[in-house]
């Protein structure tokens, strides 16, 4: 019985120690017969793709962003979340201080909202919607982004994709923060 347990702790010994270096490399998804949807700004209707494909999450909604300033984004996944889906959000360092950032908004709204600070950028901009939906792209989560930025965004359906950007996800938020909002 105890050579089981010492092969069990030496497993998950090699999987702590190969899961960031996998999360880190690159990895070739095939889209095949995968959905992709294409928007770009300005007014290009980027926020509103955002928040319809938010307004159809059943389950969980996992959000990286660099800048998050758009309150129909906001909104939408405060909607979510009064619907039952679990919605969790990992910001820069940089919205601590910013004047208008949706994290004070999320925070306050109790959804778990983490400031990933071990980086000089947490320069992400992606949703993963449900598993199996991926938002990506330069698109900030900002009203400057939908209305005045050359931006792009892609809305990808594959549960492949989406498997990898949780687990880049995870790997974030196992060295983020929680953001208490200031007084």
């Amino acid at each position: 019985m105890r050579v089981k347990w010492i092969y069990a702790a030496i497993i998950v010994a090699v999987l702590l120690i190969l899961i960031p270096w996998w999360v880190c490399h690159s990895t070739h998804v095939p889209l095949g017969d995968n959905s992709v949807r294409v928007f770009f700004s300005p007014d290009g209707g980027c926020a509103k793709a955002i928040v319809g494909e938010i307004t159809d999450g059943k389950s969980q909604i996992l959000v990286q962003a660099y800048s998050f300033t758009s309150s129909p984004i906001a909104k939408a996944l405060l909607g979510a979340y009064k619907r039952g889906v679990k919605v969790a959000v990992i910001l820069d360092k940089s919205q601590r201080m910013e004047k208008y950032s949706a994290a004070t908004f999320l925070a306050n709204s109790r959804i778990p909202t983490f400031i990933d600070d071990e980086h000089g950028i947490a320069h992400d901009k992606i949703m993963i919607i449900d598993g199996q939906t991926v938002i990506t792209g330069s698109f900030n989560f900002t009203k400057a982004a939908e209305e005045r930025n050359a931006e792009n965004l892609l809305i990808i359906k594959s549960e492949e994709l989406a498997k990898l950007y949780i687990a880049n996800w995870r790997h974030h938020r196992n060295h983020s923060k929680p953001y208490f909002p200031r007084d």
